[in-house]
């Protein structure tokens, strides 16, 4: 039997799109077979911001649906969110959809934040609107405050696991390094 030689790396591996999208559907599917609305409204928690990224509109269908489970039978209500929730993930996510999310996302931070810090994240943000840099860059550099912070609600979002890039640096070891850089030159 001839031996695999190939390796995976996960540097050069990118989460596409429609990986994205099968991927929620999956959970999704586990939800409708589960029949239970608490699961429903743990699923439209943890995908809020990918769905918001991708139709603002739908997300506010998406929420109606969920808080107005006592109306009508779990079988009707699953089969019209997942009629919406499919409409939402057909419309592509843009630099402005995105954006708006990592602004929702900051409101979570910014009084916790310092100026150096806040101006930093509207740095990086201009960039991003430049296309400098992704959205998973972003998100790796946002994932700090949300550890930082303790935020387990951010943290089970699934925009955080499906878009971020797996890299060393961050956000506040970047402000580390110009905090102590100024140090040594005072």
């Amino acid at each position: 039997m001839k031996e695999d030689n190939t390796r995976f790396d996960d540097r050069n591996y990118k989460i596409s799109e429609n990986n994205v999208i099968e991927y929620v559907l999956q959970r999704f599917q586990d939800v409708k077979h589960s029949n239970k609305i608490k699961n429903l409204v743990k699923f439209q928690a943890a995908n809020k911001y990918l769905i918001m990224a991708h139709h603002q509109a739908e997300l506010k269908n998406l929420e109606n649906i969920a808080v107005g489970y006592k109306k009508i039978p779990f079988s009707v209500m699953s089969q019209e969110y997942e009629d919406h929730f499919r409409t939402a993930m057909t419309k592509k996510p843009t630099v402005k959809t995105h954006t708006n999310v990592f602004m929702h996302i900051f409101g979570y931070f910014s009084k916790y934040l310092t100026q150096n810090e806040k101006q930093l994240f509207f740095e990086m943000l201009e960039q991003f609107k430049e296309n400098k840099i992704t959205v998973g860059n972003m998100l790796l550099e946002i994932s700090c405050m949300v550890y930082r912070f303790d935020s387990t609600y951010l943290a089970n979002q699934t925009y955080f696991l499906l878009y971020s890039d797996v890299q060393s640096r961050s956000l506040f070891q970047a402000l580390d390094k110009k905090d102590v850089s100024e140090e040594l030159n005072s």
